[in-house]
Formats: C-alpha cells, structure tokens, sequence
C-alpha cells in the first residue's frame, strides 16, 4: 500500500500571507489539522493546529472582542508556520510513511512527487483507516493471536485448520516484537465461523500453537490467555 492510494488529495493549501483566522477557517471548512504553506506553487512550510494555538493568547477573558481579533487578524501564516516541513514521497509505503511520523514525533506532513510538489497531505487519521483495512476488522469475524515457531509451514498450519472449519480468512498479521527467539507472534482474522463449533476449533488450533487470545467481535467475546 502506497501513501498516495490513502493520501488526502489534492492537498489543500495556504499562502504564508494569509491570516492566522484565515488558516482556522480554511482548516475548520475542510475538516484539517495540518495545511501546507505554499508560494508561488513552493512549499515553504507547514502549519498545523499546535502552531495556531501556540500562537493564540493564552488567556482571552483578558482582552475585548475587538482587541482579540485585531491582534489575530495582524498575524500571518508564516509567523507560525514551521518552516522546515517534513515531507513524505508519495511512492512511499504507508509504513515507511508512519515511520517517518513517528521519528519526527508529528501528527501529519505534505505529500510530494518526485519534482516536490505537493500532492497531498497524509495524517495519523489516514494511518489509523490503513490499518483498520489491513486488519479487516469490518468483517467483525474472529481473530486470533497465537505465539508459533518461527519456521516454515508453522502459520498454514493453523490457516489450514480454520479453512477445515468453515473459516474464511480476511487478515493475516505477524510481528517478531516481543516475541522469544525464535518465535513470532501472529494474527489471524476469520470470518464465516460457526459459533457453535468454536470450542472444537480452539482445541485444534491450540495442539498446534500457544494461543495468546481470541476475540470475537461479533459476539463482544474476549478470552485471554497469557
């Protein structure tokens, strides 16, 4: 999955002469936290939510209305702005993209092409969609989280067991984090399972991996085990 299949596009924008009030309207019409500053189609920077609330008074029951907003109205975007942005190729994967948040402790960045022109932002919110995709949760089915032995066939295994059972897998998901040396910790969402037969299957599948949990999202059942 590529940043530029979930990025919002096209990104929208502000010029660095333009108000702080203007940059809250733009962000509160279109539903944004982060907009990208450009001039002249070049992006000098970026200006989030955390910028106009530094930059707010911070306490307003000590100014009129009047005086509030005359001193809002005189500051600018790039009086805020950060001026050195991140950006994130848009030919990035999403995880590459949510590493590069991480790094730099931030909540969204500009996308760019290969020229550097921005052509879309990507946010935390659009991060949280992916793996919301990734993990097929809309399927509501079962998922379960087993610690196997990190070698070959040891995950078909257990994928073959819950296809014996009626199962249809909509998600598989592994991670050596946390795990023991050689172990991995894997996550397998099924869906079309037959409640009644539920038991039987965790019986099966535990003769071959230790169970860690199993959630069913359908019934709100949860079962944990370590």
């Amino acid at each position: 999955m590529l940043i530029r299949e979930w990025m919002s596009s096209p990104a929208v924008t502000i010029d660095p002469d333009e108000t702080m009030p203007k940059a809250v309207s733009l962000m509160k019409d279109k539903g944004m936290r982060l907009l990208p500053v450009l001039k002249h189609g070049r992006l000098v920077g970026v200006v989030s939510e955390t910028d106009i609330k530094r930059a707010s008074p911070s306490d307003a029951t000590l100014l009129e209305i009047h005086e509030l907003l005359y001193l809002l109205a005189r500051i600018k975007v790039q009086d805020i702005m950060n001026k050195n942005p991140v950006t994130i190729p848009e030919n990035f994967t999403v995880e590459e993209g949510a590493e590069r948040l991480l790094e730099h402790g931030i909540s969204g960045a500009p996308v760019v092409d290969n020229q550097g022109n921005v052509v879309g932002v990507i946010t935390r919110t659009d991060i949280f969609k992916v793996l919301i995709s990734l993990s097929g949760l809309r399927h509501r089915g079962v998922q379960f989280a087993f610690e196997i032995e990190d070698r070959p066939g040891s995950m078909k295994e257990l994928t073959d067991i819950i296809r014996a059972a009626g199962g249809r897998i909509a998600s598989i998901l592994g991670s050596y984090d946390r795990a023991p040396s050689g172990s991995r910790h894997v996550y397998i969402r099924a869906y079309g399972l037959d409640r009644t037969t539920i038991e039987e299957l965790k019986e099966a599948l535990t003769k071959k991996a230790k169970m860690l949990y199993m959630v069913d999202h359908r019934e709100n059942r949860r079962e944990i085990f370590f």
